[in-house]
């Protein structure tokens, strides 16, 4: 029996990064997955992978800053999936910018979607695990949301500590419903938007991208970024038993990046 037989799971902007390394994680682990991003196509290929651990893994096309498309994802896991029992609020936005390059049109979009959406996407499945008696909410924030200055820009920040803020209230409110609610804060992590931070920063220093990395590794006392699976087994871990007692708290995968 594999770690997660018979769950059933729903994972925000899975359609790559972290988002598609936690449902590929959780199918191996014997989870059913709902495999949720704004990239239907990416969606579909990714729930297709996840369905050769021998899973149900169903594709859901949503903007996670969008209520309406909120309401409708949570409907079409439950009416396919029957209940909702973990879900991973992973989508988020971002870029690379100095504090005064950062205008009311960014702060607006990466809050719509770091913030709101993370919060409603709770709110909304949350309510269908109250009717079920159970359920575990991951939210993925970031090291940035505690403060770590080498992230992209200081608004994105400002949606990640509203994440973790966010989990320790909710994780208070809905333990008496049975319900964990955890963050996990990634620190540096190879995915196609950190590759694109690291190139524009790359090139404002003049320097390879293969001389930043090796910069970025240098300053982690392990020597060496995150793959994104390495967050996934953080997420498996928490949707799992050996977390049954676990709510309210924010987990750092940075290799020691930093220490609160």
């Amino acid at each position: 029996m594999s770690t997660l037989d018979g769950l059933k799971t729903l994972v925000t902007g899975a359609g790559g990064g972290i988002g598609a390394a936690c449902a590929k994680a959780l199918a191996a682990a014997g989870a059913d997955v709902a495999v949720v991003d704004i990239d239907k196509e990416a969606a579909e290929n990714v729930a297709e992978g996840c369905s050769k651990f021998g899973v149900n893994a169903i594709s859901i096309s949503a903007d996670c800053g969008d209520l309406g498309a909120i309401d409708s994802m949570v409907s079409k896991a439950l009416a396919e999936m029957g209940r909702l029992d973990v879900i991973v609020n992973n989508a988020g936005v971002t870029r690379h910018a100095h504090i005064m390059d950062l205008d009311e049109q960014d702060w607006d979009r990466m809050f719509r979607v770091n913030a709101k959406g993370v919060f409603f996407c709770m709110q909304r499945a949350a309510k269908a695990m109250i009717a079920q008696g159970s359920g575990r909410i991951i939210n993925i924030a970031s090291i940035a949301g505690r403060g770590y200055y080498g992230t992209s820009n200081c608004a994105y920040a400002g949606t990640k500590g509203a994440v973790l803020a966010m989990t320790y209230v909710a994780a208070h409110q809905l333990g008496p419903n049975n319900i964990n609610v955890n963050a996990i804060c990634p620190g540096v992590t190879y995915t196609s938007i950190v590759e694109g931070l690291l190139s524009a920063r790359s090139t404002e220093r003049g320097i390879t991208i293969e001389e930043l990395k090796a910069e970025v590794g240098k300053s982690i006392p392990i020597q060496r970024g995150n793959d994104p699976e390495d967050i996934a087994a953080m997420a498996v871990f928490l949707a799992g038993p050996g977390a049954r007692n676990i709510t309210g708290q924010g987990f750092n995968v940075d290799g020691g990046l930093i220490n609160s």
